[in-house]
């Protein structure tokens, strides 16, 4: 049975085969919607590379009762994945595939990753694996395809894993090969909110500056009849290293929203096309280029079903913030104010963390915190998505955050409303 599969093929919509990410995908295509269209792997030929890598006992070490064979064998599994070639078997039908959609090299291509376990309710591993966009030569797509195979076994993927109960062991990464997308605007988008409406984010170039927290992005807010209720302009400015070592630039003003009426109403459309296709509500992401909407992504968005409590009296005489709400929860603690990651061991249980960019890496912090205050970031980012999974109040897209709120107050966020407030010095 062949490992590379079209994407248009009918066995590309099997999950338990090629992933959800790219049966999703698979289904989106052959139910009309606009893709890019190009080929998944199925999660046979990670196997496959595993077992004639003799990395199958090594697989079964890393949740072992002893922390530092697990670490070793981990490590082993990274490295021993990364550095082999891809056996032939393997690699001939994924260079045919690879030359099919970069059409002989004419257009640069994208890798992503398509686990069997991501991409599904209460499970998005959103942010956890890797993708490799505008590769334009052999040896760069091989070295994407190893590297998204060991992503399996990195450890903020492990400890994800862990949180949920999943073995690495007992599963498997399938991958997605397409053509680069030359988008002249990309994002997000939520089919339902906590409001009852639905919501779009983008920026301009490519999306995955939003995925990563990397920009305050445009946000649109929509009915569910897919009329436009509101729209606010983001900051093009992104900071993507540690702030020791290279300061924010000062932010420029908010420019133009990067979409139009009727594209904000088409991706409306399109949301509702795949909330009925998928039968539930759904995170999108998308990609706008000169032939027009290209759906790249699709997974099951989960929301809180509690209602968010009213704020007390106290709060609502307090300053206060706006930014891009989650869509959960309400929540107050101590502000800890942080500039970068390397930063994150200050943070404490029930501490409200206000920092400037929301990448995917905070992820291991929201076991512990009481509520996240970011700078950069948006309603459809990876960390967003996390935050909704664990029911944590998150506000993104707060411009002077961490300058505005004082180190050590108590903070409020409302993740609904996207509203976070601060108490006075006594």
């Amino acid at each position: 049975m062949a490992n590379v599969i079209p994407l248009s093929s009918p066995e590309a919509a099997d999950p338990a085969r090629v992933g959800p990410k790219a049966a999703n995908l698979a289904a989106l295509g052959h139910a009309g919607l606009p893709t890019p269209g190009g080929y998944c792997v199925a999660a046979e030929a990670y196997r496959q590379q595993l077992a004639a890598l003799g990395l199958e006992q090594t697989a079964r070490e890393v949740f072992a009762s002893d922390d530092a064979l697990a670490r070793r064998s981990a490590l082993r599994l990274r490295m021993q994945l990364m550095e082999q070639p891809v056996v032939p078997e393997i690699r001939e039908p994924l260079l045919a595939a690879w030359h099919s959609v970069t059409r002989e090299g004419t257009v640069p291509g994208v890798v992503r990753s398509s686990a069997l376990v991501e991409d599904r309710y209460r499970s998005s591993f959103a942010g956890q694996f890797e993708s490799y966009l505008g590769l334009d030569n052999e040896v760069d797509f091989l070295t994407a395809v190893r590297a998204c195979w060991a992503a399996l076994w990195a450890p903020r993927a492990l400890r994800y894993m862990a949180t949920h109960d999943v073995d690495p062991a007992h599963t498997a990464m399938g991958l997605l090969l397409q053509p680069l997308v030359a988008a002249r605007a990309a994002g997000g988008g939520l089919s339902q909110t906590a409001e009852g409406g639905m919501l779009i984010n983008a920026t301009p170039g490519l999306g995955s500056a939003i995925a990563q927290g990397e920009v305050a992005p445009d946000r649109y807010a929509l009915s569910r009849d897919g009329s436009v209720q509101e729209s606010h302009a983001g900051m093009t400015y992104h900071q993507s290293t540690c702030v020791h070592q290279s300061r924010l630039s000062r932010p420029p003003p908010p420019r133009r929203t990067c979409l139009e009426p009727p594209q904000v109403r088409e991706l409306g459309e399109l949301m509702l096309r795949v909330e009925a296709l998928m039968g539930m509500p759904v995170e999108i992401e998308w990609a706008l280029d000169e032939q027009g909407i290209k759906l790249l992504q699709a997974r099951p968005l989960h929301l809180d079903d509690n209602p968010a409590p009213v704020p007390d009296k106290i709060w609502l005489r307090q300053p206060r913030l706006r930014g891009q709400p989650a869509g959960v929860g309400w929540g107050t603690g101590r502000a800890r104010v942080v500039s970068c990651e390397c930063e994150l061991s200050r943070i404490g249980p029930g501490d409200v963390l206000v920092t400037r960019m929301a990448g995917p890496a905070l992820g291991r912090i929201l076991a512990t915190v009481a509520g996240v205050v970011s700078e950069l970031g948006g309603s459809t980012s990876h960390l967003a998505s996390l935050a909704r999974e664990r029911c944590v109040p998150m506000v993104l897209g707060v411009p002077g955050a961490t300058s505005q709120i004082p180190e050590g107050n108590q903070v409020a966020v409302d993740g609904v409303s996207g509203i976070v407030r601060w108490m006075r010095a006594p």
